[in-house]
């Protein structure tokens, strides 16, 4: 049997490693028949996760992913999920500034974190403006994406202010900024997040007309 440490599923049938591509390959552990390695009881952790400026003191089964605490938790249901295996996005969470895979992520690992969902992104009855944006340039269809194409947005757009370069950055050792940023840049700084809708142009619109705002303020 194989087991996925990160979800805690078991592949029963096998005795093999898997060997089909999967971001969460590491994760994986395998165990012949009569191996003693499961036990009854759940282990429980106490841990204290900032979830959008509030923080919350929970005890959660250690094997339970960000994800699912979200949802299954603390009810903050606007953080999706999708393939559960860090292939489209949809979970994606920001994590002290940066871009995180929430279903490939353990609720426990997070301790003394701050964790932004999409709830905790507009101010108010004031929409973000990459939630404003996406509005506008219809950045979306049916919507189950968007919640983890905002959130990688907003930390793609935090990347350019940084000068971070991307894989098709034609020369790394020029700054990037808003003025000089590609749509092929866009699209690669995106690329990691999925829309079935195929919303993609207006997606990249969406990055565009925020980072246009921001100049000419």
């Amino acid at each position: 049997m194989i087991v996925n440490f990160t979800t805690g599923l078991v592949h029963a049938g096998s005795n093999r490693l898997l060997t089909h591509h999967t971001p969460s390959l590491f994760c994986f552990a395998v165990f012949e028949e009569g191996d003693n390695f499961f036990r009854d009881e759940v282990i429980d952790v106490k841990t204290n996760i900032r979830v959008n400026s509030t923080t919350h003191e929970l005890s959660l089964d250690s094997r339970l992913t960000l994800l699912d605490a979200l949802r299954d938790v603390l009810g903050l249901t606007g953080t999706k999920k999708g393939c559960d295996q860090g292939a489209c996005g949809a979970c994606t969470v920001i994590i002290e500034g940066q871009r995180v895979l929430s279903c490939l992520t353990l609720a426990a690992a997070c301790e003394g974190q701050h964790v932004v969902t999409i709830e905790g992104l507009a101010k108010g009855e004031e929409l973000h403006p990459m939630q404003a944006a996406f509005l506008q340039c219809d950045g979306f269809q049916c919507g189950y994406c968007t919640p983890g194409q905002i959130l990688s947005a907003v930390c793609a757009v935090q990347e350019v202010h940084a000068g971070v370069p991307s894989h098709v950055t034609r020369d790394v050792r020029q700054t990037v900024n808003s003025a000089t940023l590609t749509d092929e840049e866009i699209r690669e700084r995106m690329s990691g997040n999925l829309c079935r809708c195929a919303a993609y142009p207006n997606i990249v619109a969406a990055v565009r007309q925020v980072l246009a705002n921001e100049l000419r303020s």
